[in-house]
């Protein structure tokens, strides 16, 4: 995680101490950077996330699926003899 701090410098306790706070509150996302902007009393924090995969996931001849790879030949020969309907 890159960290940056605007303004005036602040120990490195405390810098570690916002890296846990961040990763406490956030546990399930990956922070690729942090910038730390004293003012005052007040510590401004911002957050930037790194983007989560998607898989698209689409129902195909009865199931759910995310890929084809896992379709057996009878079921490859079912998606390609679908036919699409178009919206009129």
């Amino acid at each position: 995680m890159k960290v940056e701090v605007i303004g005036q410098q602040i120990p490195q306790q405390e810098i570690d101490a916002y890296i846990a706070r961040a990763k406490e509150m956030y546990p399930d996302k990956i922070i690729n950077k942090m910038t730390i902007t004293p003012d005052g009393d007040f510590v401004d924090l911002k957050y930037e996330f790194a983007d989560i995969p998607f898989d698209r996931v689409r129902r195909i001849t009865g199931y759910l699926v995310g890929s084809l790879d896992r379709f057996n030949n009878g079921k490859r020969a079912e998606v390609e003899d679908r036919v699409t309907h178009g919206i009129q």
